[in-house]
Protein backbone atom coordinates (compact mmCIF):
# COMPACT_ATOMS: atom_id res chain seq x y z
CA UNK A 1 0.00 0.00 0.00
CA UNK A 2 2.30 2.22 1.21
CA UNK A 3 4.90 1.39 -1.88
CA UNK A 4 1.87 2.16 -4.80
CA UNK A 5 0.85 6.06 -2.61
CA UNK A 6 4.70 6.66 -3.27
CA UNK A 7 4.36 5.98 -6.51
CA UNK A 8 1.23 8.33 -7.27
CA UNK A 9 2.84 10.90 -5.38
CA UNK A 10 5.73 10.47 -7.63
CA UNK A 11 3.40 10.22 -10.47
CA UNK A 12 1.78 13.50 -9.56
CA UNK A 13 4.89 15.59 -9.10
CA UNK A 14 6.44 14.47 -12.38
CA UNK A 15 3.34 15.70 -13.70
CA UNK A 16 2.76 18.74 -12.00
CA UNK A 17 6.42 19.65 -13.17
CA UNK A 18 5.38 18.95 -16.47
CA UNK A 19 2.64 21.32 -16.82
CA UNK A 20 4.61 23.92 -15.34
CA UNK A 21 7.68 23.64 -18.20
CA UNK A 22 4.84 23.10 -21.19
CA UNK A 23 2.32 26.05 -19.99
CA UNK A 24 3.00 29.46 -19.19
CA UNK A 25 5.33 30.57 -22.65
CA UNK A 26 4.98 33.81 -24.15
CA UNK A 27 6.28 35.51 -27.12
CA UNK A 28 7.95 38.05 -25.05
CA UNK A 29 9.56 36.36 -22.75
CA UNK A 30 10.27 32.47 -24.19
CA UNK A 31 9.77 32.58 -28.10
CA UNK A 32 11.17 36.37 -28.59
CA UNK A 33 14.38 35.48 -28.27
CA UNK A 34 14.42 32.22 -30.31
CA UNK A 35 13.27 34.10 -33.35
CA UNK A 36 15.02 36.96 -33.07
CA UNK A 37 18.45 35.32 -32.78
CA UNK A 38 18.00 32.65 -35.42
CA UNK A 39 15.02 33.75 -37.86
CA UNK A 40 15.10 37.66 -38.43
CA UNK A 41 18.07 38.32 -39.76
CA UNK A 42 16.92 36.96 -42.85
CA UNK A 43 12.73 36.84 -42.35
CA UNK A 44 12.35 41.23 -42.49
CA UNK A 45 11.96 43.44 -45.21
CA UNK A 46 14.64 43.18 -47.91
CA UNK A 47 16.46 40.50 -47.17
CA UNK A 48 15.49 36.38 -48.72
CA UNK A 49 12.74 35.54 -46.16
CA UNK A 50 9.42 34.92 -47.90
CA UNK A 51 7.72 36.60 -45.19
CA UNK A 52 8.61 39.24 -42.28
CA UNK A 53 9.32 38.16 -38.75
CA UNK A 54 10.01 40.78 -36.63
CA UNK A 55 7.40 41.48 -33.96
CA UNK A 56 4.70 39.42 -31.91
CA UNK A 57 1.47 40.31 -34.71
CA UNK A 58 4.37 38.96 -37.66
CA UNK A 59 4.75 35.84 -35.77
CA UNK A 60 1.33 34.83 -34.54
CA UNK A 61 0.34 35.12 -38.36
CA UNK A 62 2.90 32.26 -39.48
CA UNK A 63 2.87 30.51 -35.96
CA UNK A 64 1.76 27.16 -37.28
CA UNK A 65 4.04 26.95 -40.66
CA UNK A 66 7.35 27.90 -38.08
CA UNK A 67 6.00 25.08 -35.60
CA UNK A 68 5.78 22.46 -38.68
CA UNK A 69 9.18 23.90 -40.75
CA UNK A 70 11.12 23.75 -36.75
CA UNK A 71 9.73 20.47 -35.74
CA UNK A 72 10.85 18.87 -38.60
CA UNK A 73 14.65 21.24 -38.56
CA UNK A 74 13.99 22.86 -41.72
CA UNK A 75 14.21 25.88 -40.77
CA UNK A 76 16.36 27.31 -39.97
CA UNK A 77 18.79 26.18 -42.56
CA UNK A 78 21.57 24.57 -41.92
CA UNK A 79 23.02 21.38 -43.72
CA UNK A 80 26.36 20.64 -42.09
CA UNK A 81 27.12 17.67 -39.52
CA UNK A 82 27.48 19.02 -36.35
CA UNK A 83 29.30 16.07 -35.23
CA UNK A 84 31.32 16.33 -37.52
CA UNK A 85 33.32 19.31 -37.56
CA UNK A 86 31.88 22.94 -36.11
CA UNK A 87 32.25 26.65 -37.75
CA UNK A 88 31.18 29.85 -36.65
CA UNK A 89 27.40 31.21 -37.17
CA UNK A 90 25.55 27.47 -37.08
CA UNK A 91 22.19 28.43 -37.25
CA UNK A 92 19.92 25.18 -35.69
CA UNK A 93 17.46 25.56 -33.09
CA UNK A 94 18.01 22.76 -30.02
CA UNK A 95 15.50 20.42 -29.18
CA UNK A 96 14.36 22.52 -26.42
CA UNK A 97 13.72 25.36 -28.44
CA UNK A 98 11.65 23.70 -30.92
CA UNK A 99 9.82 22.53 -28.12
CA UNK A 100 9.44 25.87 -26.56
CA UNK A 101 7.72 26.94 -30.28
CA UNK A 102 5.30 24.06 -30.23
CA UNK A 103 4.32 24.68 -26.92
CA UNK A 104 3.92 28.35 -27.38
CA UNK A 105 1.81 27.46 -31.13
CA UNK A 106 -0.41 24.87 -28.91
CA UNK A 107 -1.10 27.08 -26.23
CA UNK A 108 -2.64 29.59 -28.31
CA UNK A 109 0.35 31.81 -29.21
CA UNK A 110 -0.06 34.18 -26.08
CA UNK A 111 1.87 37.45 -26.22
CA UNK A 112 2.61 37.64 -22.55
CA UNK A 113 4.09 40.77 -20.25
CA UNK A 114 5.31 43.67 -22.59
CA UNK A 115 7.91 43.73 -19.92
CA UNK A 116 9.55 40.28 -20.69
CA UNK A 117 10.17 41.52 -24.33
CA UNK A 118 13.82 41.57 -25.03
CA UNK A 119 14.75 44.81 -27.47
CA UNK A 120 14.44 43.98 -31.55
CA UNK A 121 17.74 43.31 -33.19
CA UNK A 122 18.81 46.56 -35.16
CA UNK A 123 20.14 45.82 -38.45
CA UNK A 124 22.06 48.27 -40.88
CA UNK A 125 20.09 49.68 -43.73
CA UNK A 126 21.16 47.98 -47.04
CA UNK A 127 23.34 45.09 -45.17
CA UNK A 128 23.27 42.36 -43.08
CA UNK A 129 27.04 43.06 -41.65
CA UNK A 130 26.94 46.63 -40.72
CA UNK A 131 27.81 50.24 -42.17
CA UNK A 132 30.21 49.54 -45.26
CA UNK A 133 32.66 52.10 -45.79
CA UNK A 134 33.22 51.59 -49.62
CA UNK A 135 30.10 50.61 -51.92
CA UNK A 136 30.33 50.32 -55.65
CA UNK A 137 27.03 50.00 -57.47
CA UNK A 138 26.58 48.85 -61.26
CA UNK A 139 26.44 51.50 -63.47
CA UNK A 140 23.39 50.74 -65.35
CA UNK A 141 20.76 48.06 -64.75
CA UNK A 142 21.70 44.45 -67.21
CA UNK A 143 18.70 43.04 -68.89
CA UNK A 144 18.79 39.01 -68.35
CA UNK A 145 17.67 37.78 -71.17
CA UNK A 146 15.50 35.36 -70.06
CA UNK A 147 14.04 32.13 -72.25
CA UNK A 148 14.84 29.72 -69.44
CA UNK A 149 18.59 29.78 -69.83
CA UNK A 150 21.26 30.29 -67.22
CA UNK A 151 23.38 33.03 -67.92
CA UNK A 152 27.12 34.22 -66.47
CA UNK A 153 27.72 37.97 -66.32
CA UNK A 154 30.97 39.35 -66.08
CA UNK A 155 31.00 43.32 -64.50
CA UNK A 156 33.80 45.69 -63.82
CA UNK A 157 33.38 47.93 -60.81
CA UNK A 158 36.04 50.53 -60.78
CA UNK A 159 37.17 50.79 -56.75
CA UNK A 160 38.62 54.18 -57.30
CA UNK A 161 40.81 53.20 -54.99
CA UNK A 162 44.29 55.29 -54.97
CA UNK A 163 46.18 52.51 -53.10
CA UNK A 164 46.26 49.17 -51.46
CA UNK A 165 42.98 48.57 -49.23
CA UNK A 166 42.74 45.53 -46.54
CA UNK A 167 39.55 44.48 -46.31
CA UNK A 168 37.63 42.80 -43.82
CA UNK A 169 34.82 41.59 -46.06
CA UNK A 170 33.10 42.05 -49.05
CA UNK A 171 28.79 41.65 -49.23
CA UNK A 172 26.99 41.27 -52.51
CA UNK A 173 23.42 43.10 -52.59
CA UNK A 174 21.76 41.66 -55.31
CA UNK A 175 19.25 44.28 -56.95
CA UNK A 176 16.83 41.61 -57.95
CA UNK A 177 16.72 37.51 -56.20
CA UNK A 178 14.62 36.21 -58.43
CA UNK A 179 17.56 36.10 -60.77
CA UNK A 180 20.61 36.40 -59.17
CA UNK A 181 21.64 32.97 -58.26
CA UNK A 182 25.18 33.06 -56.47
CA UNK A 183 28.00 35.21 -57.34
CA UNK A 184 31.67 35.64 -57.66
CA UNK A 185 34.10 38.00 -56.72
CA UNK A 186 37.27 38.91 -58.06
CA UNK A 187 39.85 41.79 -59.22
CA UNK A 188 41.51 42.90 -61.90
CA UNK A 189 44.82 45.52 -61.96
CA UNK A 190 45.34 45.29 -65.77
CA UNK A 191 42.85 46.44 -67.44
CA UNK A 192 42.10 43.55 -69.32
CA UNK A 193 38.24 43.58 -67.87
CA UNK A 194 37.65 46.75 -68.74
CA UNK A 195 38.77 45.97 -72.51
CA UNK A 196 36.58 42.86 -72.90
CA UNK A 197 33.65 45.08 -70.74
CA UNK A 198 34.31 47.48 -73.84
CA UNK A 199 33.94 45.06 -76.80
CA UNK A 200 30.65 43.65 -75.57
CA UNK A 201 27.66 46.07 -77.17
CA UNK A 202 26.15 44.72 -73.37
CA UNK A 203 26.78 46.14 -69.94
CA UNK A 204 29.46 43.37 -68.95
CA UNK A 205 30.62 40.31 -70.60
CA UNK A 206 30.36 36.91 -71.16
CA UNK A 207 30.68 35.33 -68.63
CA UNK A 208 30.83 31.34 -69.25
CA UNK A 209 34.28 29.93 -68.46
CA UNK A 210 35.27 32.52 -65.79
CA UNK A 211 36.64 35.54 -65.67
CA UNK A 212 38.26 36.25 -69.02
CA UNK A 213 41.26 37.71 -67.09
CA UNK A 214 44.77 36.03 -65.83
CA UNK A 215 44.73 34.81 -61.86
CA UNK A 216 41.28 36.18 -61.45
CA UNK A 217 40.68 32.70 -59.82
CA UNK A 218 44.00 33.19 -57.53
CA UNK A 219 42.69 36.17 -55.92
CA UNK A 220 39.03 35.41 -55.65
CA UNK A 221 37.02 36.68 -52.99
CA UNK A 222 34.10 34.52 -50.77
CA UNK A 223 31.46 34.81 -53.27
CA UNK A 224 27.67 35.58 -52.41
CA UNK A 225 24.72 32.74 -52.97
CA UNK A 226 20.82 33.37 -50.89
CA UNK A 227 20.70 33.38 -47.26
CA UNK A 228 24.35 33.20 -46.65
CA UNK A 229 25.67 36.05 -44.55
CA UNK A 230 29.00 37.45 -45.49
CA UNK A 231 31.46 37.24 -42.43
CA UNK A 232 33.68 39.84 -41.28
CA UNK A 233 37.89 38.10 -41.40
CA UNK A 234 38.95 37.46 -37.64
CA UNK A 235 41.47 40.04 -35.96
CA UNK A 236 44.97 39.94 -37.96
CA UNK A 237 43.57 38.33 -41.03
CA UNK A 238 41.94 39.39 -44.65
CA UNK A 239 42.69 40.39 -47.79
CA UNK A 240 44.57 43.29 -50.07
CA UNK A 241 42.19 45.24 -52.39
CA UNK A 242 45.13 46.79 -54.40
CA UNK A 243 44.90 50.58 -55.53
CA UNK A 244 44.02 51.19 -58.79
CA UNK A 245 42.35 47.86 -59.28
CA UNK A 246 38.63 46.59 -60.98
CA UNK A 247 36.59 44.63 -58.70
CA UNK A 248 35.01 41.48 -60.58
CA UNK A 249 31.67 40.65 -59.97
CA UNK A 250 30.36 37.10 -62.00
CA UNK A 251 26.88 37.04 -61.71
CA UNK A 252 24.95 33.57 -62.64
CA UNK A 253 22.08 34.51 -63.26
CA UNK A 254 19.17 31.43 -63.26
CA UNK A 255 16.59 30.32 -65.73
CA UNK A 256 13.44 32.36 -65.85
CA UNK A 257 11.10 32.28 -68.72
CA UNK A 258 10.90 36.17 -69.39
CA UNK A 259 13.66 38.75 -69.72
CA UNK A 260 14.10 40.43 -65.73
CA UNK A 261 16.23 43.67 -64.87
CA UNK A 262 18.75 43.50 -62.31
CA UNK A 263 20.99 46.53 -60.66
CA UNK A 264 23.03 44.73 -58.29
CA UNK A 265 25.44 46.65 -55.66
CA UNK A 266 28.20 45.76 -52.79
CA UNK A 267 29.47 46.50 -50.06
CA UNK A 268 33.38 46.88 -48.97
CA UNK A 269 34.35 46.79 -45.44
CA UNK A 270 37.44 47.72 -44.18
CA UNK A 271 40.10 46.14 -41.68
CA UNK A 272 40.24 48.19 -38.53
CA UNK A 273 42.92 46.42 -36.97
CA UNK A 274 45.50 45.65 -39.53
CA UNK A 275 46.17 42.79 -41.78
CA UNK A 276 49.04 40.97 -40.27
CA UNK A 277 48.54 37.19 -42.83
CA UNK A 278 46.65 37.48 -46.16
CA UNK A 279 44.10 34.68 -46.63
CA UNK A 280 44.77 32.38 -49.50
CA UNK A 281 42.54 30.21 -51.55
CA UNK A 282 43.37 26.58 -52.59
CA UNK A 283 40.53 25.43 -55.44
CA UNK A 284 39.76 22.03 -55.61
CA UNK A 285 38.63 20.98 -59.27
CA UNK A 286 37.86 17.86 -61.09
CA UNK A 287 41.57 17.50 -62.73
CA UNK A 288 42.53 13.80 -63.51
CA UNK A 289 45.17 14.07 -60.63
CA UNK A 290 43.05 14.91 -58.73
CA UNK A 291 39.65 12.42 -59.11
CA UNK A 292 42.23 10.02 -60.55
CA UNK A 293 39.72 9.38 -63.42
CA UNK A 294 37.69 11.54 -65.75
CA UNK A 295 34.41 13.55 -64.59
CA UNK A 296 31.84 11.68 -65.82
CA UNK A 297 28.30 10.55 -64.39
CA UNK A 298 26.71 8.11 -66.59
CA UNK A 299 22.99 8.12 -67.06
CA UNK A 300 21.31 6.10 -64.27
CA UNK A 301 24.25 5.52 -61.57
CA UNK A 302 24.72 6.74 -58.29
CA UNK A 303 28.26 8.16 -58.42
CA UNK A 304 31.16 9.22 -56.39
CA UNK A 305 34.56 10.99 -57.05
CA UNK A 306 37.12 10.63 -54.20
CA UNK A 307 39.43 13.38 -54.74
CA UNK A 308 42.95 13.62 -53.13
CA UNK A 309 45.05 16.51 -52.67
CA UNK A 310 48.73 16.56 -51.00
CA UNK A 311 49.18 19.86 -48.79
CA UNK A 312 52.71 21.63 -50.23
CA UNK A 313 53.31 23.43 -46.76
CA UNK A 314 51.66 23.20 -43.33
CA UNK A 315 48.95 25.50 -42.93
CA UNK A 316 45.76 26.33 -40.85
CA UNK A 317 42.71 26.04 -42.87
CA UNK A 318 40.24 28.82 -42.66
CA UNK A 319 36.83 28.17 -44.27
CA UNK A 320 35.52 25.43 -46.86
CA UNK A 321 32.72 26.16 -49.89
CA UNK A 322 31.47 22.72 -51.18
CA UNK A 323 29.60 23.09 -54.59
CA UNK A 324 27.94 20.97 -57.03
CA UNK A 325 24.71 21.13 -58.57
CA UNK A 326 21.30 19.52 -58.80
CA UNK A 327 22.65 15.59 -58.67
CA UNK A 328 24.42 16.25 -55.66
CA UNK A 329 23.77 13.99 -53.00
CA UNK A 330 27.10 14.55 -50.31
CA UNK A 331 29.89 16.01 -49.73
CA UNK A 332 32.48 14.40 -46.82
CA UNK A 333 36.19 16.58 -46.47
CA UNK A 334 38.84 15.16 -44.25
CA UNK A 335 42.53 15.37 -44.20
CA UNK A 336 45.01 12.50 -43.42
CA UNK A 337 48.24 13.63 -41.77
CA UNK A 338 51.72 11.64 -42.60
CA UNK A 339 51.24 10.42 -39.13
CA UNK A 340 47.94 8.65 -39.66
CA UNK A 341 45.97 11.24 -37.65
CA UNK A 342 42.39 12.32 -39.17
CA UNK A 343 41.19 15.64 -39.23
CA UNK A 344 37.46 16.46 -40.26
CA UNK A 345 36.45 19.21 -42.23
CA UNK A 346 32.98 18.97 -43.59
CA UNK A 347 30.27 16.63 -44.00
CA UNK A 348 27.03 17.70 -45.70
CA UNK A 349 25.18 13.98 -45.80
CA UNK A 350 22.48 15.54 -47.65
CA UNK A 351 23.37 18.49 -50.21
CA UNK A 352 20.90 20.79 -50.78
CA UNK A 353 21.21 23.25 -53.58
CA UNK A 354 19.58 25.83 -51.86
CA UNK A 355 21.45 25.90 -49.32
CA UNK A 356 25.06 26.24 -49.88
CA UNK A 357 27.82 28.77 -48.97
CA UNK A 358 31.42 28.64 -47.34
CA UNK A 359 31.36 27.59 -43.91
CA UNK A 360 33.84 29.30 -41.21
CA UNK A 361 35.96 26.99 -39.02
CA UNK A 362 34.90 28.24 -35.58
CA UNK A 363 38.83 27.50 -34.99
CA UNK A 364 41.76 26.59 -37.19
CA UNK A 365 42.22 23.24 -38.77
CA UNK A 366 46.10 22.97 -38.83
CA UNK A 367 47.46 20.47 -41.44
CA UNK A 368 50.88 19.24 -41.52
CA UNK A 369 53.06 19.21 -44.40
CA UNK A 370 52.21 16.63 -47.30
CA UNK A 371 48.69 15.85 -45.39
CA UNK A 372 45.83 14.82 -48.12
CA UNK A 373 43.10 16.10 -48.02
CA UNK A 374 40.58 13.54 -49.28
CA UNK A 375 36.93 14.89 -50.63
CA UNK A 376 34.17 12.91 -51.74
CA UNK A 377 31.59 14.05 -53.64
CA UNK A 378 28.32 11.85 -54.68
CA UNK A 379 25.71 12.43 -57.06
CA UNK A 380 22.77 11.02 -58.30
CA UNK A 381 22.32 10.25 -61.55
CA UNK A 382 19.17 7.78 -61.74
CA UNK A 383 15.86 8.33 -62.71
CA UNK A 384 14.89 8.45 -58.74
CA UNK A 385 16.39 11.76 -58.45
CA UNK A 386 13.20 14.14 -58.52
CA UNK A 387 15.68 17.01 -58.85
CA UNK A 388 17.23 15.74 -62.01
CA UNK A 389 17.41 18.19 -65.02
CA UNK A 390 17.26 15.67 -67.94
CA UNK A 391 13.97 12.84 -68.13
CA UNK A 392 15.46 10.37 -68.92
CA UNK A 393 18.79 11.00 -67.84
CA UNK A 394 21.91 11.77 -69.37
CA UNK A 395 25.51 11.36 -69.08
CA UNK A 396 26.47 14.47 -67.07
CA UNK A 397 30.11 16.38 -67.53
CA UNK A 398 31.31 19.58 -65.92
CA UNK A 399 29.84 22.60 -66.90
CA UNK A 400 29.02 25.87 -65.32
CA UNK A 401 24.92 25.83 -66.13
CA UNK A 402 22.58 24.83 -63.80
CA UNK A 403 21.79 21.73 -65.43
CA UNK A 404 25.39 20.47 -65.74
CA UNK A 405 27.40 19.22 -62.41
CA UNK A 406 30.04 20.56 -60.51
CA UNK A 407 32.76 19.65 -58.45
CA UNK A 408 34.71 22.69 -56.46
CA UNK A 409 35.88 23.06 -53.37
CA UNK A 410 37.87 26.16 -52.43
CA UNK A 411 39.78 26.04 -49.05
CA UNK A 412 40.86 29.44 -47.48
CA UNK A 413 44.15 28.86 -45.73
CA UNK A 414 47.22 30.98 -44.30
CA UNK A 415 50.83 29.53 -43.93
CA UNK A 416 50.92 28.12 -40.59
CA UNK A 417 52.24 30.09 -37.51
CA UNK A 418 52.86 28.91 -34.40
CA UNK A 419 50.12 29.07 -31.46
CA UNK A 420 47.16 28.46 -34.82
CA UNK A 421 46.47 24.97 -32.78
CA UNK A 422 45.50 27.29 -29.70
CA UNK A 423 43.64 30.03 -31.51
CA UNK A 424 39.76 30.01 -31.38
CA UNK A 425 37.25 31.65 -33.06
CA UNK A 426 33.91 31.38 -31.18
CA UNK A 427 33.48 30.26 -27.45
CA UNK A 428 31.63 27.04 -29.04
CA UNK A 429 27.98 25.85 -30.81
CA UNK A 430 24.85 24.53 -29.78
CA UNK A 431 24.22 20.70 -31.32
CA UNK A 432 20.95 18.50 -31.99
CA UNK A 433 20.65 14.93 -32.56
CA UNK A 434 19.65 15.48 -36.35
CA UNK A 435 19.87 18.82 -37.77
CA UNK A 436 19.19 17.74 -41.61
CA UNK A 437 15.50 17.89 -42.50
CA UNK A 438 13.61 15.10 -42.82
CA UNK A 439 11.33 14.86 -45.61
CA UNK A 440 9.00 11.94 -44.56
CA UNK A 441 5.49 13.68 -45.42
CA UNK A 442 3.97 15.89 -47.88
CA UNK A 443 2.22 18.08 -45.81
CA UNK A 444 -0.22 21.38 -45.83
CA UNK A 445 0.30 24.59 -43.48
CA UNK A 446 -2.83 26.26 -41.94
CA UNK A 447 -3.88 28.59 -43.88
CA UNK A 448 -4.11 32.39 -43.36
CA UNK A 449 -5.62 34.56 -43.01
CA UNK A 450 -8.22 32.55 -41.93
CA UNK A 451 -11.42 33.50 -42.02
CA UNK A 452 -10.40 35.98 -45.70
CA UNK A 453 -12.22 38.68 -47.18
CA UNK A 454 -9.20 38.68 -49.49
CA UNK A 455 -5.44 37.29 -50.44
CA UNK A 456 -5.02 34.21 -48.87
CA UNK A 457 -1.57 32.11 -48.24
CA UNK A 458 -1.04 28.34 -48.61
CA UNK A 459 2.33 26.89 -47.22
CA UNK A 460 2.70 23.47 -47.81
CA UNK A 461 5.96 20.66 -47.72
CA UNK A 462 6.86 17.84 -50.35
CA UNK A 463 8.85 14.82 -49.62
CA UNK A 464 9.92 15.31 -53.42
CA UNK A 465 9.51 17.63 -56.30
CA UNK A 466 6.25 17.18 -57.89
CA UNK A 467 3.76 18.17 -60.61
CA UNK A 468 0.82 19.50 -58.96
CA UNK A 469 -2.75 20.66 -59.31
CA UNK A 470 -4.20 23.12 -56.83
CA UNK A 471 -7.55 23.90 -56.58
CA UNK A 472 -10.67 25.35 -55.02
CA UNK A 473 -13.53 23.23 -54.18
CA UNK A 474 -16.56 23.53 -52.44
CA UNK A 475 -18.08 21.31 -49.66
CA UNK A 476 -19.54 19.30 -52.21
CA UNK A 477 -15.98 18.47 -53.75
CA UNK A 478 -17.50 20.21 -57.04
CA UNK A 479 -14.10 22.79 -58.77
CA UNK A 480 -14.93 26.33 -58.15
CA UNK A 481 -11.24 27.31 -59.20
CA UNK A 482 -8.06 26.49 -60.75
CA UNK A 483 -5.15 27.87 -59.45
CA UNK A 484 -2.44 26.29 -60.58
CA UNK A 485 -2.32 22.84 -63.40
CA UNK A 486 0.45 20.34 -63.83
CA UNK A 487 3.22 22.93 -62.01
CA UNK A 488 5.87 21.93 -60.56
CA UNK A 489 6.53 22.73 -57.20
CA UNK A 490 10.28 21.49 -55.84
CA UNK A 491 10.98 19.29 -52.68
CA UNK A 492 10.69 21.17 -49.22
CA UNK A 493 8.42 24.19 -48.06
CA UNK A 494 6.56 26.24 -50.70
CA UNK A 495 3.98 29.21 -50.79
CA UNK A 496 0.94 29.66 -53.07
CA UNK A 497 -1.44 33.19 -52.29
CA UNK A 498 -4.41 33.97 -54.00
CA UNK A 499 -6.69 36.13 -54.18
CA UNK A 500 -10.77 35.32 -53.21
CA UNK A 501 -11.91 38.33 -54.23
CA UNK A 502 -14.62 36.60 -57.01
CA UNK A 503 -15.12 34.06 -54.79
CA UNK A 504 -19.02 34.35 -53.03
CA UNK A 505 -19.06 33.94 -49.17
CA UNK A 506 -18.77 30.51 -47.30
CA UNK A 507 -16.79 27.68 -46.65
CA UNK A 508 -14.47 25.88 -49.19
CA UNK A 509 -11.80 23.59 -49.60
CA UNK A 510 -8.33 24.04 -51.04
CA UNK A 511 -6.72 20.73 -52.82
CA UNK A 512 -3.11 20.29 -53.30
CA UNK A 513 -3.26 17.22 -55.67
CA UNK A 514 0.22 15.36 -56.63
CA UNK A 515 1.31 12.55 -58.68
CA UNK A 516 0.20 9.90 -55.65
CA UNK A 517 -1.08 12.23 -53.26
CA UNK A 518 -3.91 14.50 -51.98
CA UNK A 519 -3.95 17.38 -49.17
CA UNK A 520 -6.56 19.52 -48.29
CA UNK A 521 -7.32 22.14 -45.73
CA UNK A 522 -10.87 24.31 -45.43
CA UNK A 523 -10.90 28.31 -45.42
CA UNK A 524 -13.91 30.49 -45.28
CA UNK A 525 -14.27 33.50 -47.11
CA UNK A 526 -16.43 36.69 -45.83
CA UNK A 527 -17.77 39.44 -47.72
Amino acid sequence: MKINLMKNILTLICFIAFTQMSEGQTFNKDVAPIIFNNCTTCHRVGEIGPMSLTNFAEVKDWGGTIKYVTGIKYMPPWKPDPSFSTFLGENYLTDDEIQTIANWVDGGMPEGDPSDLPDAPVFPEGSQVGAPDLVLSFSQAFEHYGGNQDEYRNFVLPTGLTEDQEIAAIEVRPGNTKVVHHALISYDVSGEARNLDSQDEKYGYDGFGGFGVANAFDVMFPGYVPGQKARLYPEGLGRILPANSDLLIQMHYAPVPFPQNDSSSVNIFFKKDPVEREVRSQILLPLPWIIGEPYIIPAETVKTFHGQFTVPLKVSLLAVTPHMHLLGMSWEVYAVSPAGDTINLISIPEWDFNWQGTFNFDRFKVLERNSVIHAFATYDNTSENPLNPNNPPQDMEWGERTTDEMYFLPLDFVPYQVGDEDIVFTDGTTSTDDPSFDRTENKMFPLYPNPTNGEIKAGFSLVKTDKLNIQVLNLEGKLIHTLKSNALYAAGVNLVSFDTGKIPSGVYILNIQGKSFSMSEKFSVLK
